[in-house]
């Protein structure tokens, strides 16, 4: 710290390197969004969660897609028997967008989507529903994660080749800087990869060398690095670990605006500055004395808050037994609430800034993440380190260390390795009814049989031969839905093209 200089280390909120917030005013002027993911079972229940959200004080949508979705499948795909619906909601034609926005005005609230392999298709679907409400593309808010290359090293959630997939990637980049220039074309994802069992500074070190991967991607398509960096937002996990939380989202601001501006050029002060969402911890949630998560949620949260955080998800207390009940989303939203209305943390901007602690841990992670890219580079680049397997080692690994640590009784989890009880709390869990699969296979078969089927082949052709001359994508996939052509449908056309990535055995 004898080395530290105030102004070009930390300056001031709003200004170059941001390292203490990227506004001026931060949440003196506007509290950040309050966006909690949601999403289960058919589109009219997700439709009745989004609603109830939003009468209790919610600020922005965010949907989870279940797991055949996530893989291009429709509901009634073999590969989708027993998951439909289960961990988020099913989507497998426009109709089904069409009733999960239901009733909830597209120009009056921002929604996150957490869909990454057919991005492309679910942010068409959302575009057209939007269109059948009189809202024009240019006035859509929100993000769509459409982050790929943290699918092959954390999450599984793939679908295409890296190449291919980085190019729908970039179509997305493309077309909403022409067509859709309030929409964050992309959430470079920390979450999953530090939820996979990555360090702090693993996490902030991989999701940058990823969004350096992205940057140059766009570049090589010719697009304007100044207009559409300014577009791309992150996602952080926020753990327990109440410092080291903040100092990493601080140190994440001012190592992406060096990035921005030293390494790649960028003028546009907008482009260096690192907007991101936080949710906090799944994976340190526990099964056993559930109700301590609300105090693990509500460390993370203030965490988050206090980091500064453009939006933040806080986790419900009974994710570790099933997904949301009405009453634990609720406590959940209360927490956010309570914290941004009651604590008075939000009066007073970066209000760490300065504690030797802070300042140190801020520079000691910004150090340590910064070896990390470098070494990315020497590798290739993001890329290149994925196809050689090392951000995968380097995960599991880290993984591995963090589950020693507990079985030695090392690192303290209250309630699982130490403060122990036989006595179970009840709780009141939400169950799928697994009839819900019946009803939607019902309904795609039914939307098969309405449509005009010669539109929808022509469509369809359309977009093989779009592929196969490595056309922009956007345009002809957002005319595939229109015609109500199948999720499934749409990815299997892609897959005659592209193929299927198969990951490679690292271990």
């Amino acid at each position: 710290m004898e080395k530290f200089d105030y102004l070009r280390d930390l300056g001031f909120p709003g200004e170059y390197p941001y390292t203490r917030g990227v506004y001026a005013t931060m949440y003196r002027a506007r509290l950040w969004t309050m966006r909690q993911y949601a999403g289960f079972g058919t589109a009219e229940q997700t439709n009745q969660r989004f609603k109830y959200l939003l009468k209790h004080g919610q600020t922005g949508l965010s949907v989870a897609f279940d797991f055949p979705t996530q893989l291009g499948y429709d509901c009634d795909h073999p590969m989708a028997k027993g998951e439909v619906g289960k961990a988020g909601v099913s989507v497998s034609t426009l109709r089904d967008m069409e009733i999960v926005f239901d009733g909830i005005p597209l120009d009056k609230v921002t929604t996150s989507m957490t869909i990454n392999a057919p991005a492309t298709i679910l942010l068409a679907m959302y575009i057209a529903v939007a269109e059948k409400q009189g809202v024009p593309q240019e006035k859509l808010g929100g993000t769509v994660q459409n982050d790929i290359l943290k699918e092959y090293v954390a999450r599984g959630m793939y679908i295409f080749p890296p190449k291919p997939s980085m190019k729908l990637v970039t179509d997305i980049f493309e077309y909403c800087s022409k067509y859709v220039p309030r929409w964050h074309t992309i959430s470079i994802s920390g979450y999953h990869i530090r939820e996979a069992g990555a360090t702090a500074v693993q996490e902030l070190a991989f999701t940058l060398a990823n969004g350096i991967a992205y940057v140059e991607a766009a570049i090589n398509r010719g697009l304007d690095l100044d207009r559409f960096a300014s577009r791309l937002s992150f996602f952080f996990a926020s753990h327990n670990n109440f410092f080291e939380e903040i100092a990493k989202f601080r140190a994440a601001r001012r190592l992406w605006a060096k990035i921005m501006r030293e390494r790649f050029g960028a003028k546009n002060p907008s482009a260096w500055c690192l907007r991101f969402h936080t949710q906090t911890s799944g994976c340190t949630l526990t099964a056993q004395q559930p109700l301590n998560n609300i105090v693990r949620v509500t460390l993370q949260a203030l965490a988050a808050v206090l980091g500064g955080t453009q939006s933040l998800h806080t986790n419900s207390f009974d994710e570790a037994l099933a997904l949301p009940s009405e009453l634990a989303a609720r406590v959940a939203l209360r927490t956010q609430q309570i914290i941004a209305y009651e604590s008075g943390v939000a009066d007073t901007i970066d209000p760490l800034a300065g504690s030797y602690y802070v300042e140190w841990l801020t520079d000691h992670i910004e150090e340590e993440a910064m070896k990390y890219i470098e070494r990315i580079d020497q590798l290739g680049g993001a890329v290149a380190a994925i196809e050689k397997g090392y951000i995968q080692r380097e995960i599991v690994e880290s993984a591995y260390r963090y589950q020693r640590e507990i079985e030695r009784k090392e690192r303290v989890i209250v309630g699982v390795n130490e403060f122990t009880t036989e006595e179970r709390t009840p709780i009141e869990i939400l169950k799928i009814d697994p009839e819900i699969e019946k009803k939607l296979i019902e309904r795609i078969n039914s939307i098969r049989k309405m449509r005009n089927q010669l539109k929808v082949r022509e469509a369809l052709d359309k977009l093989r031969k779009a592929a196969e001359h490595d056309e922009n994508l956007m345009p002809v996939i957002l005319e595939c839905v229109k015609q109500y052509a199948t999720l499934g449908e749409i990815c299997d056309t892609l897959r005659e093209i592209y193929g299927e990535y198969k990951a490679p055995t690292i271990f």
